[in-house]
């Protein structure tokens, strides 16, 4: 299968940057050293192309009535310029795919999984009503760039009307960055404050290029895993999957719904009578890493598996998150068979970084 390209492919191969399959896309793994962009995230600014990400457009008099039929977050009461993070949940409650909602004018933008594109669509199309609600694959002419870490503010400012600096938290806005028609958002996925940035794609390149001469580094999907695997942020695929309900997933306060949604029976029964597995952190006690699909060990016995694994640059040790049964308490010590030999790991709540308070 041929890999597709976002609109700055050609500006990352001059950039040196390595480029590796992703979710059948050609993507920008690291451009310096994963370590190197992480830390510029954490400490300064980094920019990433993140236009492999897809985008449908929801519109029409009915559109905020069917959203709330197909997530468990209250889209009835989402206000315009704010946005929502919440999942596509099947009959079963299980996830279809995670996303966020923003709330603009005239539209709902949602932007799910690059990887689930085209089954997201599979899904909700045959949810439409026959009237009311019109849905739009955006996709293929947006670009989306994260500008993420203490120094975004400062350097989105630099370029975009209205000013950035003004937007709170988890808010959206209409304007222009460069003369570029955009819609930002206080919005990432990386554990700091950043902004999310959609152009039209013809306009991605100059976005691009001022952004890092204003002094962006430019970051690729490994330093992007190891800053969400640090603020406890799911990717699908590791830790999300059709099977797996947002309550295992320890985000049961994403679900607000005041209304009917697919999944909703399993999903208020989990709720109420708990569930027989649920997602934790691991803290590895030694060195070495626990990567994805390891085992975890209770009393010699297996319990469950790693779903996402690494070195954590901003705390200095090895991280994983797996689902354990749910009498597995916090604090508990628990043994990763790696390499046939059993390293401890003790399970830790969600997530295992919060970026300080900084002055604003």
């Amino acid at each position: 299968m041929q890999l597709r390209r976002t609109p700055l492919h050609d500006r990352h191969v001059a950039l040196g940057a390595r480029m590796v399959p992703f979710g059948g896309w050609e993507m920008p793994v690291q451009y310096s050293s994963i370590v190197a962009e992480h830390k510029a995230v954490r400490e300064n600014v980094g920019l990433f192309d993140v236009s492999h990400m897809g985008e449908f457009l929801v519109s029409g008099p009915g559109a905020a009535e069917f959203l709330a039929r197909v997530v468990p977050a209250n889209v009835l009461e989402l206000e315009v310029g704010r946005v929502v993070y919440t999942q596509f949940t099947n009959a079963g409650g299980g996830v279809v795919d995670d996303l966020l909602i923003y709330r603009l004018a005239d539209h709902h933008l949602l932007v799910v999984n690059a990887s689930n594109i085209a089954k997201d669509w599979a899904h909700l199309e045959p949810l439409l009503p026959t009237s009311g609600v019109m849905m739009t694959n955006a996709s293929e002419r947006t670009a989306l760039l994260a500008l993420q870490g203490p120094r975004a503010a400062e350097v989105l400012a630099q370029c975009a009307t209205p000013d950035p600096r003004l937007l709170p938290a988890f808010s959206v806005q209409q304007g222009q960055v460069l003369g570029a028609d955009a819609v930002v958002s206080r919005t990432g996925y990386t554990g700091e404050d950043g902004f999310e940035i959609f152009v039209p794609s013809e306009d991605a390149g100059r976005v691009w290029e001022r952004l890092l001469a204003l002094g962006a580094t430019p970051c690729g999907l490994g330093a992007r895993d190891t800053l969400r695997l640090e603020a406890g942020l799911p990717l699908y695929g590791h830790e999300w999957d059709d099977t797996t309900t947002p309550v295992e997933a320890s985000l049961a306060w994403t679900i607000k719904s005041k209304t009917e949604y697919l999944g909703r029976a399993e999903i208020d029964r989990q709720l109420a009578h708990g569930t027989r597995r649920r997602l934790l952190g691991l803290k590895m006690i030694g060195r070495a890493p626990a990567r994805e699909g390891y085992e975890v060990f209770r009393d010699g016995q297996p319990i469950g598996k790693v779903c996402s694994g690494t070195l954590a640059p901003s705390l200095g040790y090895p991280i994983a998150t797996a689902y354990l049964p749910a009498d597995v308490p916090v604090g508990q010590i628990l043994h990763v068979k790696i390499r046939e030999q059993m390293a401890e790991a003790e399970t830790v709540r969600l997530p295992f970084y919060r970026r300080p308070k900084r002055p604003s």
